[in-house]
């Protein structure tokens, strides 16, 4: 696809993991305890073949931070985490004892930090690391179900690609599950692949 070879996947996991890290430092001072972001695994693949296994997607409601980031290459980034595993993400953000119900009144707040802490850490890390400039939209969050988001990850003909990341976060030794998911045209897949190249010559 796109000439993305194992090699590219494995560079552009080292530079996620990398904001993974940066991510988890700052959640952990909000947080006040030790927090975990790890990147095991990442898939580039057509967004017409995206499915429900891709993204581990169960019939319940999913938060969804979503972001547009512009530069060398346009995305629209989308970090997903099942809606109850997001509450309780906002339970410990908030640092308080308030039930599901009234921990819902923060959620939208709370879960666009979450995710501008997330999606910019690792998108820093890549201009970083790739030396280029990238822009960023303020976030926003909504809940859908599976079949929701899965329509509008597979509808976007401007942008054909998605890369998905899978996330595993750890706060207070409670494991969450979730995705990141990359929104790609081919002329932003085939730069970002040229970024990949340009790191893999510096340090070959």
């Amino acid at each position: 696809m796109n000439n993305l070879s194992d090699l590219h996947i494995d560079a552009l996991a080292e530079v996620f993991s990398i904001g993974a890290g940066r991510a988890a430092l700052s959640l952990s001072e909000i947080v006040g305890d030790e927090v975990r972001i790890s990147v095991p695994s990442i898939q580039v693949i057509n967004s017409k073949d995206i499915n429900s296994a891709t993204l581990l997607l169960n019939d319940g409601r999913f938060g969804a931070v979503s972001q547009y980031f512009s530069g060398p290459f346009n995305a629209e980034a989308v970090l997903l985490f099942a809606e109850d595993q997001a509450l309780k993400i906002v339970g410990d953000m908030m640092g308080s004892q308030m039930s599901i119900e009234e921990l819902a009144e923060f959620e939208h707040e709370a879960m666009c930090e979450l995710g501008n802490i997330i999606l910019n850490a690792c998108l820093s890390a890549m201009a970083d690391i790739f030396e280029f400039t990238l822009e960023s939209s303020l976030p926003d969050y909504t809940v859908a179900s599976a079949d929701e988001i899965l329509h509008r990850l597979k509808t976007n003909s401007n942008q054909p690609y998605v890369m998905v990341l899978h996330i595993d976060l750890t706060i207070e030794k409670r494991h969450t599950a979730g995705n990141l998911v990359f929104l790609l045209s081919s002329s932003s897949l085939d730069s970002l692949i040229s970024h990949v190249d340009q790191f893999l010559g510096k340090i070959s």
